[in-house]
């Protein structure tokens, strides 16, 4: 049986060894801090979105509001 040494007497090694036992990981957890986006913020992509959109169909749509009148 090791005889009891206390922490503040260990060597610089020693409290290392014993510290990076007692170190456990995150596992599936991420520490990183999220918050939702703020939808009021100006946003380069989504101005863009337009673009990747198929045209509208306002001309189709017109002629079936002139057909019912």
């Amino acid at each position: 049986m090791e005889k009891f040494i206390p922490y503040e007497k260990l060597s610089k090694k020693e409290k290392r060894k014993l510290d990076q036992a007692k170190r456990q990981t995150w596992g599936e957890l991420n520490p990183v801090t999220r918050k939702p986006e703020n939808s009021k913020a100006y946003n380069r992509k989504r101005t863009q979105d337009w673009k990747k959109e198929p045209p509208e169909l306002r001309p189709l749509y017109m002629l079936q509001l002139n057909a019912i009148k």
